[in-house]
């Protein structure tokens, strides 16, 4: 297959059974692309798309208290487990991670991506106050980490059409679907995830899901 870029440790070259289908590689391919911006990959790149992948972000949403159930399942023998199941599963476990924030995870994952100033400037807070949220000096409020985890659902719908410079740049650029702002414009002060602009901004990421790589 041809290689599929998500955001840097992934560029997938070849699946392995039972991943052997369009509808298991796209879902594999969401359910990774969010586990990786929210920090639930190793440093390591992946360029095989095989259940034992799959089995570590498992084990690393476990380890972050997230109730994965559905993905018990793919713990059993790999015979056992075929490529609809899979499908089905990843698409209950993506949308676990939507809808968990994980601060302690995220930080990390998205200061490197943008750098502590940028991020700070997107979250409508100081950039004294990420750096001791990075440090872990002190917890994360519910309202910061809310934006945070909203970012980075945006950045992970983004990372299957731009690399890390591509993203930062789409943030700053007037979008005719946004009536000529920018999404950081729409991403003002301190906004609530739930606000009609930032919705627009996840609307216009979401629609480039399953675009080729740029």
């Amino acid at each position: 297959m041809d290689k599929i870029r998500i955001v840097s440790l992934i560029r997938i070259r070849a699946v392995q059974e039972p991943f052997d289908d369009p509808d298991t590689v796209r879902s594999a391919v969401s359910f990774l692309s969010r586990a990786e911006t929210m920090g639930f990959l190793g440093d390591e790149d992946i360029d095989r798309l095989a259940i034992g992948t799959v089995r570590e972000v498992i084990d690393a949403m476990t380890e972050a208290g997230l109730a994965v159930g559905p993905g018990a399942v793919l713990h059993i023998p790999e015979e056992a487990i075929t490529g609809s199941d899979i499908a089905e599963i990843l698409t209950e476990l993506d949308g676990i991670l939507e809808s968990s924030p994980a601060p302690e995870r995220e930080w990390p994952s998205l200061a490197e991506l943008f750098g502590v100033e940028a991020l700070a400037e997107l979250l409508g807070v100081s950039a004294a106050s990420v750096r001791r949220y990075l440090r872990g000096d002190r917890a994360t409020p519910d309202r910061v980490a809310a934006r945070l985890h909203f970012l980075a659902m945006v950045v992970s719908d983004l990372s299957g059409a731009y690399n890390h410079l591509g993203i930062r740049r789409w943030f700053e650029r007037s979008r005719s679907a946004l009536d000529g702002a920018s999404p950081r414009e729409l991403l003002a002060d301190e906004w609530d995830p739930d606000d009609a602009g930032p919705r627009r901004v996840r609307a216009l990421a979401g629609a480039l899901l399953g675009s080729p790589a740029t």
